[in-house]
Parts: structure tokens; C-alpha cells; sequence
């Protein structure tokens, strides 16, 4: 007897909305629109309370980027999150802000969130001394740890904070995984919807949100992970563009001089579905969706879909953390202000 494999269960970790609205044309509740602000592509997703996302209902505002260890580029993504976090927080002179450093500060690519917390300028402590200047507002900050270390659960640490202190807003900062090796360190989700700590190694704890805590939370996460399914996807799907772009260029003239150092990945290749299942045989003939299922499938079960993070992790996660916590200083205080 034939038996039909249920393959739904098989699904590759992603935190961000903007993977999963690329993998359909069609989409039911989910409006989208795309600008580009100084070579930063910002993305705006707004999700109803009925998704095909299946998402919490709210807004998802996805920065893109080039690598951010280049100064040019990283101040220009710290003024475009600058403006965005304006936008999104909408300050008053009463607002009292905590932030809220998610993650282990033991394993680089999850250390994001304690990083950001060390550069926020925190001054709570003024206040309450009746020492705050006009041009800075109320900031507190806190890195809870995490749930293998303090043997608590982090929204119940957080949750005791907010009742004590009460702010009247929360930003959070998390690591988050992806689903494209393309977006790894050089993309930033902006949320309002709040945040399931361990989201990015899938070890979802209890939610951090406004339903939970009873005031806006803001998320702002980094894919610094992504799973060893996507690499193998991509890796396909690069060895077909390849091919595409050989047969495409390789007799062309113009291109002799230059053809070895040519990123292929950023030229407009057709795509031939007949070539493509002729190099790849039956995998070829798999859309996007399908093909990581499958190798989700393969690896999954013998403990081979690894998280992995690039080689210079170490490097970039301190520039990415110094873009997030100079825009939410830039975004909350009038720091240069005299």
C-alpha cells in the first residue's frame, strides 16, 4: 500500500517575515511595499489578525544592507534605523523606555542583545536623582541571561522588571535565524508585534509582547544563524546559476576579460526549467519551498542540520551591535544637542 509522506512538519527556521513573503505570489492578509534609502532597501510588512504568514498581526519593517564592517556603509544603516525606530516608537516627553538585551553573551552569535545593551546610554539612575538632562529621555537597560543559566524563565525576569520599574515601552534585541545565506549579518527586523526568546536556535520560550507584559514591545533581530538545510539549498541553487550564467556569458567577447571575476549571483539570468532539470536531474524539477523540505528531511533526523554562522561572527556582531545601540540612542535622546 502506498503511503503518502506528510512533508509539512519539515519546515526550515526563519524569524523574518520577508522570507516567507518571497516564497509566494499570492498572499492573503499581507501588504507590502519596498523603498531604498540610501542603498538600504527597507522592507514594510503589515500582517491582518488572519495571515498566510502565519504571524502575529502587526508590522514587520525589514532592513537590507551591504557588509556593515565597511564605516560608509554602517553609518548609513545606523541613520536608516534611525528613522525607522522615530517612526515606530512615536516618543513623548514622558516616555520611559527599557531595553532588553536577549541571549548568551558566552556564544558569539547569540551575544547580540547583551552587546547593544552595553553602548545604550542608560539614565534612569539620573532621573531618579532628578539629574536628567532635557535633551536625554528616561532609559533603563537589562540583559536577563538565559533560561540554561539562571533557571528561569526569561519573560518571568522581564515581567518582574516592568512591574517594578514600569516603562512605559520595551525594545528587545534578539539573534534571529533565516531562511537565505544572503541575509545572514546583513539584515535587521523591526517589529512591533514583540518576541519569543531562543526563536533564533528554535528553543521558543514564553512570549515577550504586549499581551504578555501589557505595553508596546519593539523587536529588533539580526539572522546570525542559519541552518545547515538553507546552505545546502543555496548551494544547489548556486551551482545552477552558475551553470546558467557559463552558458549565458562564456562565448560572449565582452566578457572574456572579465568573466572569472564576475559575481554571477548579481547578473539577470533567465532561468531554463529544461536546463535545470537536465543538470539536476529530479531535484531540478523542486521549487524553492519543496527542495528544503526535502534536504530538511534528509538531515533533520541524523543530527546533520547543524546552525552555523560565518567565520568572522567574532567581528560583525560588534559592528551590528554598534549600528542597533547608536540608533536607539540616536532614536530616543537628542544626544547632540546642546
Amino acid at each position: 500500500m502506498n503511503k503518502e509522506i506528510d512533508l509539512s512538519k519539515y519546515q526550515v527556521r526563519t524569524d523574518l517575515a520577508i522570507d516567507q513573503i518571497e516564497e509566494k505570489s499570492i498572499l492573503k492578509g499581507v501588504k507590502h511595499d519596498t523603498e531604498i534609502i540610501d542603498n538600504v532597501k527597507v522592507t514594510t510588512v503589515n500582517l491582518d489578525e488572519e495571515n498566510d504568514l502565519n504571524k502575529k498581526k502587526g508590522k514587520y519593517i525589514t532592513l537590507e544592507f551591504e557588509d556593515v564592517t565597511d564605516y560608509e556603509n554602517r553609518e548609513k544603516v545606523t541613520n536608516v534605523l534611525t528613522s525607522v525606530l522615530k517612526k515606530i516608537l512615536k516618543l513623548n516627553d514622558d516616555s520611559f523606555g527599557l531595553v532588553v538585551g536577549l541571549g548568551n553573551d558566552k556564544s558569539t552569535p547569540d551575544s547580540l542583545g547583551p552587546l547593544v545593551v552595553s553602548d545604550i546610554v542608560v539614565t534612569n539612575h539620573l532621573y531618579i536623582l532628578n539629574e536628567l538632562s532635557d535633551n536625554y529621555k528616561r532609559m533603563a537597560a537589562i540583559n536577563p541571561g538565559v533560561m540554561g543559566e539562571t533557571g528561569i524563565e526569561t519573560s518571568d525576569i522581564i515581567d518582574s522588571v516592568v512591574k517594578k520599574v514600569k516603562p512605559s515601552f520595551l525594545i528587545v534585541i534578539d539573534a534571529l535565524a533565516s531562511k537565505s545565506i544572503e541575509r545572514l549579518n546583513k539584515t535587521i527586523q523591526i517589529t512591533d508585534t514583540g518576541i519569543h526568546p531562543g526563536s533564533g536556535i528554535g528553543n521558543k520560550r514564553k512570549e515577550i509582547s504586549l499581551e504578555t507584559l501589557g505595553i508596546p514591545v519593539i523587536a529588533i533581530g539580526v539572522p546570525t544563524v542559519v541552518d545547515a538545510t538553507v546552505i545546502v539549498t543555496d548551494t544547489i541553487n548556486f551551482i545552477y546559476k552558475n551553470y546558467a550564467f557559463n552558458k549565458e556569458y562564456m562565448n560572449n567577447p565582452k566578457s572574456k576579460l572579465t568573466f572569472n571575476n564576475v559575481n554571477y549571483l548579481k547578473k539577470e539570468l533567465k532561468e531554463n526549467k529544461k536546463d535545470k532539470q537536465e543538470l539536476l536531474g529530479l531535484v531540478g524539477t523542486l521549487n524553492e519551498e519543496e527542495l528544503q523540505t526535502l534536504l530538511y528531511e534528509v538531515l533533520n533526523p541524523i543530527g546533520y542540520n547543524l546552525m552555523v554562522t560565518p567565520k568572522e561572527i567574532d567581528f560583525v556582531i560588534k559592528k551590528l551591535s554598534n549600528v542597533i545601540s547608536n540608533s536607539i540612542n540616536n532614536s530616543i535622546h537628542d544626544i547632540d544637542k546642546n
